[in-house]
């Protein structure tokens, strides 16, 4: 028997290299990755609502690391420090390839999305405001609901689009790219308590360095970067400025290509952002992002926790920010830029569908509970700002998912008359054709 056959029968053996590639390619649809999300968010609520919740709280809060260097972390910073790098990391080239060759390289079609994304960070961040202060809470939330969680809402989109325009996601995928970027420009201005100039030195050094090996030298080989990201990341962390800044620094240094795809294979070109995107998104979406769900959504759910999400002042802040705030300032922010700039609105789509995309935009999972640990750095002050997060996320899925069902049933009855009436028209064509056939037949017998 070959080692090959032997294996197949092995308990946790290493998937072949079909298998491998199959389970890489399922990671990269945002459907799959969506619902990889969901699932480690529902089974850190389990556990942390089960009878087994001291474990849970034992495994996130286990330190480990490199003490001499700073670098002694728990679980749960791990997660959020080390491993989320790699998800802004993807984003940063996500964005890259958007600003070159994308809609963003196109200021006429950049303004809608841009717009829209800035107003979807501001205005939620004043209802916070609005909610939270007046009530007797501080500003100290009001980043929370600033952000859209790209993985959860493009995954819900995925899941419901069947007929609905392709303008539409590209709005979302856009509008999400460019909410990323807002939020790390957040976490690095507004939750940098202190500044150690010689490692944030050492940490420009690295990515200096990072250029100039990927843009001048054209280096490819991983073994190079690897390294060179690790210590860059660490020098980052150390100083002071939240770690994932070098994440998304280093995927907007990334090379785009300008080749057009549709004339060859349609792989991406061997170091640019696009290959490299296509290489790592299956770590992101496949261990970044769900092991820190796993580590971040585990907390106490009970009917004491709910009410005191709707009754204090911070938490109901965070809960309308982003199930009310978030889809007004997207709305708002895509109709003032129609309104008051040569933007105009996609021909292929409808303000009722701008509207959906803006309720599904308040979906603010990953990055909202990142910047809720920042803000709320205390034990169990933090607890309930991530309920809110994920009562608001779940809110802003439910009622964006009916939307979208509305929309998509509507453009699949406009799918089904364009078939039939087309239908209809060749076989209309047929007959007369038919018809035509006949009378000369006949006039040749007449003859």
């Amino acid at each position: 028997m070959s080692r090959a056959n032997g294996s197949r029968g092995l308990f946790l053996r290493r998937p072949e290299r079909a298998e491998r590639m199959l389970l890489a390619d399922a990671l990269r649809t945002e459907t799959f990755g969506g619902m990889l999300l969901l699932a480690a968010a529902a089974a850190a609520l389990i556990w942390a609502n089960s009878p087994v919740s001291a474990a849970y709280e034992t495994v996130r809060d286990t330190h480990f690391g490199i003490p001499a260097l700073g670098l002694d972390l728990s679980v749960a910073h791990w997660a959020s420090d080390g491993l989320l790098t790699i998800f802004f990391f993807v984003a940063g080239a996500e964005l890259k390839r958007e600003l070159v060759t994308g809609d963003l390289s196109r200021p006429a079609t950049a303004v809608l999305p841009v717009v829209a994304a800035v107003c979807g960070m501001a205005v939620p961040a004043l209802v916070y405001g609005l909610v939270a202060v007046p009530t007797g809470g501080t500003w100290t939330g009001w980043a929370v609901p600033m952000a859209t969680d790209i993985a959860f809402a493009l995954g819900v989109l995925a899941v419901i689009d069947t007929h609905l325009p392709s303008a539409l996601r590209a709005f979302l995928l856009t509008l999400a790219v460019v909410d990323d970027l807002g939020a790390i420009v957040i976490i690095a201005l507004f939750f940098t308590a202190s500044i150690d100039f010689a490692a944030l030195a050492g940490a420009a050094a690295g990515l200096a360095l990072f250029y100039w090996l990927h843009h001048r030298r054209r280096v490819h080989g991983w073994y190079w970067y690897l390294p060179l990201a690790l210590v860059t990341w660490a020098l980052m962390y150390t100083s002071g400025v939240h770690a994932t800044v070098a994440g998304v620094a280093m995927g907007l240094m990334l090379r785009v290509s300008t080749r057009d795809s549709s004339a060859g294979d349609g792989e991406p070109e061997r170091g640019t952002a696009e290959h490299i995107e296509h290489l790592v998104r299956p770590v992101s979406a496949g261990l970044a992002v769900p092991v820190f769900a796993l580590f971040s959504a585990g907390v106490p759910i009970s009917g004491e926790s709910l009410w005191q999400v709707v009754s204090s002042p911070e938490p109901l802040g965070v809960l309308i920010g982003l199930a009310a705030g978030k889809t007004l300032g997207i709305f708002i922010g895509a109709y003032l830029a129609v309104r008051f700039s040569r933007a105009r609105l996609n021909p292929d789509l409808e303000w009722e569908d701008v509207f959906a995309i803006s309720v599904l935009g308040g979906i603010g999972f990953t990055v909202s509970l990142l910047i809720a640990e920042l803000a709320y750095p205390g034990p169990g002050e933090v607890d309930p700002i991530k309920s809110a997060v994920l009562l608001g996320s779940v809110a802003a899925a439910v009622v964006a998912s009916v939307l979208l069902k509305l929309r998509n049933a509507k453009y699949r009855r406009l799918y089904v008359e364009e078939t039939d009436a087309a239908d209809q028209g060749g076989g209309e064509q047929g007959e007369g054709k038919q018809r035509e056939e006949d009378e000369d037949a006949g006039e040749g017998e007449v003859r």
